[in-house]
């Protein structure tokens, strides 16, 4: 199960099921669950767990210290779940300790080539990012989006569960739940409604994300009389989600 080529640390933490292909090197404090594969040229490093049934692709690096320059090899961290497929060039950074101390990717990921998860990022589960799409440090990703070929999105960054991003863009502000943002510097163009179809939701559902949506980004309303019409109409724990996302962001949303 493990290549003669690959360097292992002898205090690795690896489950006996863990297949190590041709040429990767595994530092000292990396834990590796069972069935996970690296399939080659795989460079794991520093304190990284990386759980049970993911599939790594050759030349990834994971765990590698921030591009941080306040960082002084701090012990920090990179945690990832289970059932991730990350792709070939991925690279993941580990935390640093003016931010979370760590890095952290859930279950059921499929991260593209290329792709960047930078450091003290919260990336959730089900989540498809393309081709070079970039997270810079502090970016918080909710379950279920889909993020297009290289497209960025900035430090401190949100970006709520069911949103698209499209291709191409860059993303200064938070992006709320459901929606879909595009362009150079992100806008909203209306409701996920494909995604959220594909997901199960209900039509009446729907209608009512599209109403909230018109109320919070297409009418002349205030932001805060919009949310207490939304609440006070619009009851679902779909449209909670959307009231609690706008109400905590920090860095302003994409409008």
């Amino acid at each position: 199960m493990i290549h003669p080529t690959a360097v292992i640390h002898k205090k690795a933490k690896i489950d006996k099921s863990v297949e190590i292909g041709p040429y990767c090197i595994i530092d000292e404090h990396v834990k590796i669950k069972k069935n996970t594969k690296l399939l080659g040229h795989v460079a794991i490093q520093g304190w990284t767990e990386i759980g049970e049934n993911c599939t790594i692709s050759p030349f990834a690096t994971i765990g590698g210290p921030p591009q941080d320059i306040t960082y002084k090899n701090e012990e920090t961290r990179v945690i990832i779940g289970k059932n991730n497929t990350i792709r070939e060039y991925v690279t993941i950074n580990r935390g640093t300790e003016h931010g979370n101390s760590v890095t952290t990717v859930g279950d059921n990921n499929f991260i593209m080539a290329y792709a960047h998860i930078a450091h003290d990022c919260v990336v959730g589960n089900n989540i498809i990012m393309a081709n070079g799409a970039t997270l810079a440090g502090h970016v918080e990703i909710a379950d279920f989006v889909i993020f297009g070929g290289l497209c960025a999105v900035h430090q401190f960054c949100k970006v709520g569960q069911y949103a698209f991003i499209s291709g191409l863009t860059g993303v200064p502000n938070d992006v709320p739940p459901f929606v879909i943002a595009a362009g150079n510097r992100a806008k909203l163009y209306g409701l996920n409604v494909v995604g959220l179809e594909r997901r199960g939701f209900s039509k009446e559902e729907i209608s009512k994300l599209k109403k909230a949506y018109k109320l919070l980004f297409r009418s002349s309303l205030p932001l805060s009389t919009s949310l207490k019409i939304i609440q006070d109409e619009l009851k679902s724990i779909h449209i909670d989600t959307l009231i609690e996302f706008i109400k905590s962001s920090k860095r302003g949303l994409c409008r």
